[in-house]
């Protein structure tokens, strides 16, 4: 194998066959205008059109262009990770095919940004008009106040550390919106830099506003991962707690009626309190269970950790 590239452009595309002459052009511009080693990986996500086939023309022009393809459209989220496996490079720059991004401008910016000392840079869309940008700042003022992170586009272009792509977690479902809520919660510094946004020439777009609802579902799947992930029972335990709690006050209101009042029972409010307290019992239950998969995924991690260190020794010697 060559060597190692300093810069790896991915670029998952689907059915984009009349934006890839364009896109490789301006993504050679910005290698020459930066004077790096770069490389352009364009992950085929399933793709009808001769998406493949007009990569395949330009490799014989540039051999620092590969391609991955997916055997049908998987996704986004699957198309990145298989991407990320092949970069080489310290730096990666994620960009979409559709040429709303000129990656002659945009990765100069991104890569520029990220050498004053950030680990992940986001680009911030400006004159956006593609009829999404009440959706998107819905969801972006959301992201912000579920994870602290004061950017104003997560779901937009990014250049990372090649150190941040390896610490991230196995992606699932539609987590390319969260890479960045993912990073900074590790501890890495984010930033964002202002970049233009360009209306589509070709192709058309494959995202709808039936994502929303899906979007959401899946921000409060990753802020409970984030938040609790290392410490089930804090969340699962809570809520045992407050079941129990709920559950003893009510028999203690029912106790009080029945000795001092006189009055008979409340079936209705007894047997709640009772199921209140079974499902205090069954959420410790859970918590518990919880800890213990926690506890078997860190040995897993670090016998994988191990694993690894013994690769690389092997491939040092």
């Amino acid at each position: 194998m060559s060597e190692a590239p300093h810069l790896s452009v991915l670029i998952p595309a689907y059915n984009e066959a009349e934006n890839i002459s364009e896109l490789v052009t301006r993504t050679a511009q910005a290698f020459a205008s930066l004077g790096v080693s770069g490389e352009l990986v364009l992950v085929d996500d399933g793709s009808e059109d001769d998406t493949a086939a007009r990569i395949r023309e330009w490799q014989q022009r540039y051999p620092w262009i590969h391609l991955i393809r997916n055997r049908r459209n998987l996704g986004l989220t699957a198309s990145l990770r298989r991407g990320f496996a092949a970069t080489r490079g310290e730096v990666i720059v994620f960009l979409p095919a559709d040429l709303e991004s000129h990656p002659d401008e945009d990765i100069p910016k991104l890569y520029h940004r990220l050498q004053e000392g950030y680990d992940l840079v986001a680009g911030w869309r400006q004159g956006r008009a593609d009829g999404k940008e009440l959706a998107s700042s819905v969801y972006n003022a959301v992201t912000r106040r579920l994870f602290q992170v004061s950017v104003h586009d997560a779901n937009w272009i990014k250049a990372f550390r090649r150190e941040v792509v390896q610490s991230l977690p196995p992606l699932r479902s539609d987590w390319h919106r969260f890479l960045l809520h993912i990073a900074a919660d590790q501890g890495f510094r984010v930033g964002e830099v202002p970049t233009a946004w360009y209306p589509r020439k070709a192709g058309r777009s494959h995202f709808g506003l039936r994502r929303i609802p899906v979007s959401l579902l899946d921000v409060l799947v990753v802020r409970f991962l984030l938040t609790f992930q290392q410490a089930p029972m804090r969340f699962f335990g809570g809520l045992g707690l407050a079941s129990l709690g709920i559950s003893s006050v009510t028999f203690i209101f029912l106790a009080y009626l029945w000795f001092f009042h006189e009055q008979t029972q409340k079936r209705p409010i007894f047997w709640m309190a009772l199921m209140l307290a079974l499902a205090g019992l069954l959420f410790f239950l859970v918590g518990f269970l919880a800890e213990l998969i926690v506890a078997q995924g860190d040995r897993l991690d670090a016998l994988e950790r191990r694993l690894r260190e013994v690769e690389d020794d092997r491939a040092a010697d």
